[in-house]
């Protein structure tokens, strides 16, 4: 599924802004929000990493849920973290209630990717043989 290097372009510069963004924190301005929003950054690169490698060895049809929850989950901390980088870099809010809103994404990315890994893991298991008596 082409769609997982999309995931994983993205997941790529999220890194890349994280990475600044701590440098940033170090050298230019102490604030706890670029902190924050650094930290937020890099976690999920590496979960958009993993899951675009998820979806490359996931059958087509529920690696289609699954790119769906990924750009969910980065849509989500890539507009919590650019809010938090712009009170420091320009002053006030990306827009109103942009934070909240991404945050809130973000964690029901995250609730929705637990809900497809056990819907997949008991798809799994009821595929498997029953045990020989």
């Amino acid at each position: 599924m082409r769609l997982s290097f999309a995931i994983a372009t993205i997941a790529a510069l999220q890194g890349a802004a994280g990475v600044s963004l701590a440098a940033a924190a170090a050298h230019a301005d102490a604030s706890p929000f670029l902190a924050t929003a650094s930290q937020f950054l890099m976690i999920h690169a590496a979960a958009g990493v993993g899951l675009a490698a998820l979806i490359r060895t996931t059958p087509r049809a529920k690696a289609k849920w699954l790119a769906a929850i990924a750009l969910a989950l980065q849509a989500g901390v890539t507009l919590f973290a650019s809010d938090l980088a712009a009170r420091v870099f320009l002053s006030g809010r990306l827009f109103p209630l942009a934070a909240p809103i991404g945050g809130g994404l973000t964690i029901l990315s995250w609730c929705a990717l637990a809900v497809w890994a056990a819907f997949a893991m008991f798809a799994a298991n009821s595929l498997q043989k029953p045990p020989e008596s």
